[in-house]
């Protein structure tokens, strides 16, 4: 797109999707033109309070609206995929919130349509942008973690109370944030995964998805390379605060989260000849940074929790305001759409994410086997 040209955004979803707006609003070069809910009333009281005047109860009608570039993706899960693939292929840029579907052959379809298009497909995975992921990553690419050696992530949450398409949900259907950081560290996709199903869910939760797992457990293979990762899942019927978390194990240094919500994570050092270290020594607790310096200056306090719009929003009480991520995964996609960089992720990378989970359930289904993740 044309610098000087605004990139005008439609958010569709107003629920956490409007945590969004004023991120929006205050990115230099965007502008926040349309929202979109089924409510009306709603929707009325979304564009009153922040001013938009672009507002529709029907996302087709939306999408024909020539002065939209670009929509954010905030609808419940079912919606993900058909959403995303009919906004590509009305020829506006798509960013999309976690999974990218809940099938291969629906991961296929938006890879498909955003190769047709050639309009930009982001994934707004959270944990990619989180302050403990950029930390992470830096140590990495300065060489203090030296080789990695293993990587593991872990997402536990309670779902009761959630809207209705959650309950029974197959565990590892919505994997992507604690298998993300896993791959995006390597900057490698994912070739094969097993995984087992462990404990049983209530009845009444089962009969939905027919997944009867309260944990599922995955290993799996990184394409080019000899690291392997593992995942755990969890939604229901399980004693655990919300963690959503990753571990990376380093031959120098090894970077562990933390157990408890408040408490700081943890930095293993090797002791060595040169560097000898008592065992007492060997564990940190370190601080992690803000990375709010990365960002255009108008957006940057939205990575504290103060400006967190709908604090009382479950996905903030559990979730810890997603790690200051908001405003970075802004940022990255309106980058990408004018022509600065590439996305992270772009849409072969997001299925391949989002294709983990599925294929580990699959394989928790199969007593185990090894899948082969699709390659499109």
């Amino acid at each position: 797109m044309a610098s000087d040209k605004p990139i005008r955004v439609a958010i569709i979803g107003l629920g956490f999707g409007a945590e969004f707006i004023p991120i929006y609003q205050n990115y230099p070069g965007a502008e926040m033109s349309a929202v979109c809910r089924r409510d009306p009333k709603g929707l009325e009281e979304v564009g009153e309070k922040y001013g938009i005047k672009g507002r529709y109860s029907d996302y087709r009608e939306l999408l024909k609206d020539p002065e939209i570039d670009a929509v954010h993706i905030n609808s419940p899960i079912p919606d993900h995929a058909w959403m995303s693939i009919e906004a590509l292929e009305a020829g506006k840029h798509v960013a999309c919130t976690v999974p990218m579907a809940t099938s291969v052959e629906d991961c296929k379809k938006v890879v498909d349509a955003q190769r047709s298009s050639g309009k930009v497909y982001m994934m707004m995975e959270t944990v990619v942008y989180s302050r403990e992921y950029l930390f992470v990553h830096e140590l990495y690419e300065k060489g203090e973690l030296g080789r990695l050696q293993f990587l593991r992530g872990s997402h536990q949450q309670d779902m009761e109370g959630w809207p209705e398409y959650w309950p029974g949900l197959p565990p590892m259907w919505y994997a992507t944030h604690c298998v993300s950081p896993c791959l995006a560290l390597l900057g490698k996709h994912a070739e094969s995964v097993v995984c087992h199903g462990s404990g049983r869910i209530a009845e009444d939760l089962i009969s939905k998805y027919n997944s009867p797992y309260a944990i599922e457990t995955a290993t799996f293979k990184i394409k080019d390379s000899d690291v392997v990762a593992e995942v755990t899942r969890s939604l229901f019927d399980t004693a655990r605060q919300y963690r959503e978390s990753f571990d990376a194990t380093g031959s120098r240094k090894s970077f562990e989260w933390q157990q408890v919500e408040g408490e700081d994570p943890v930095i293993h050092t090797k002791s060595t000849a040169s560097a000898p270290l008592t065992e007492p020594e060997i564990p940190k607790r370190v601080k992690v940074p803000d990375y709010a310096h990365l960002l255009p200056e108008g957006i940057r306090r939205f990575t504290q929790p103060a400006a967190i719009q709908d604090a009382d929003h479950l996905s903030f009480l559990q979730g810890g305001g997603h790690g200051g991520s908001h405003p970075h995964l802004v940022h990255a996609f309106l980058s990408a759409v004018k022509g600065d960089r590439p996305a992270l992720p772009d849409a072969e990378t997001s299925a391949n994410w989002t294709m983990v989970g599925l294929c580990a359930h699959e394989s928790a289904v199969k007593g185990g086997d090894r899948i082969v993740i699709p390659t499109f």
